[in-house]
């Protein structure tokens, strides 16, 4: 991992209670992570003056990109999956207060915001604490107040659904085609080939030799952190293919 000097990692009030940091994993300069309990996983970035921050649980899945200049608020707790995307200055809040409740202020609350697998929000948006389920996107400057639905698109202020007008943000891909794909992918990429196999699923790993399987179906690799592996990885992301890692059995 590369955590740039300027970045700054802490509790609330000092040490946090737990930091996790996953391999091959970026925090560029002037990034603030905030948190008693903050959880990042393999191959992400974090770029330039990103604030992290809250007293709840942060949980990021494996190769996020976070652009420069956003703001993650885990006050209500928040949690990204896997594969995600937040452009820059966008800004993902999961309270809202301010307003003195002495004097009747109605506005205070806190909500975990629960974002899936293979969402993006592409740039410059405001999103409320919300579900958005696996594959959904938002266009750049949306505001998002509502949940997101699985692989819709939405856009405006208030956003809206607008995948009947514009499509899906993923289409179907057949098993054959992406082995295929990912075959040339592997060709193109110019790495030693001994050390990486592309397989259909899961029941074709083999966790007894130094070679790393890429599974199609089930999008996971076995992590043997070889320089190949590594380098492949590096190839892929951010828009070829993400893969995350499995367990051993």
């Amino acid at each position: 991992m590369i955590i740039e000097p300027t970045a700054k990692i802490r509790g609330i009030n000092g040490f946090a209670e737990r930091i996790a940091i996953g391999d091959n994993t970026y925090i560029g300069h002037h990034v603030e992570i905030i948190c008693n309990d903050f959880e990042i996983g393999d191959y992400c970035k974090v770029h330039h003056h990103t604030n992290v921050h809250g007293y709840q649980k942060c949980k990021i899945g494996h190769n996020a990109w976070i652009g420069q200049y956003c703001i993650l608020d885990c006050i209500g707790g928040l949690t990204i999956g896997n594969n995600c995307g937040v452009g820059a200055h966008s800004q993902l809040w999961s309270h809202i207060k301010y307003g003195d409740t002495l004097e009747g202020c109605q506005y205070l609350s806190e909500k975990e915001m629960k974002i899936g697998n293979d969402v993006w929000f592409v740039g410059h948006c405001i999103v409320s604490p919300i579900t958005a389920e696996d594959k959904s996107m938002a266009l750049v400057g949306s505001v998002i107040t509502g949940d997101m639905s699985f692989n819709s698109i939405y856009a405006g202020v208030p956003a809206k659904n607008i995948t009947e007008k514009v499509g899906h943000p993923f289409k179907d891909i057949d098993q054959t085609s992406k082995f295929h794909q990912l075959k040339q992918h592997l060709v193109e990429s110019k790495i030693d080939k001994s050390k990486i196999q592309i397989v259909m699923n899961n029941s074709d790993f083999y966790w007894d030799d130094e070679v790393s399987y890429f599974s199609i179906a089930d999008r996971q690799y076995t992590k043997k952190r070889s320089i190949e592996e590594i380098a492949f990885m590096n190839y892929l992301l951010p828009e070829k293919a993400k893969f995350t890692p499995v367990d051993p059995i």
